[in-house]
């Protein structure tokens, strides 16, 4: 079966979807997608190592959409 790349939005490295966890938003509205199928746009991050803890830091997800991220997206991305 073929294999589905995304890039992590903090550290830019290819990876296998299911080692992602994917962050979407429609409309104006924000949510953890856990099982990575969900609508709206999406970016993704690293769920090993210390991107989750740096996508904050680095503001990835405000520049993926491109638009401000509320901080209870960015505390879920941590504990999930």
């Amino acid at each position: 079966m073929r294999e589905v790349l995304r890039k992590c939005a903090v550290c830019g490295g290819m990876k296998d979807k299911k080692e992602l966890l994917r962050a979407a938003r429609t409309g104006k509205s924000f949510f953890i997608d856990l099982s990575g199928k969900g609508g709206g746009r999406g970016a993704y991050i690293c769920r090993e190592g210390p991107c989750r803890e740096t996508a904050k830091k680095r503001r990835a997800l405000e520049r993926s959409f491109k638009s401000p991220v509320p901080a209870e997206i960015y505390e879920k991305v941590v504990s999930v």
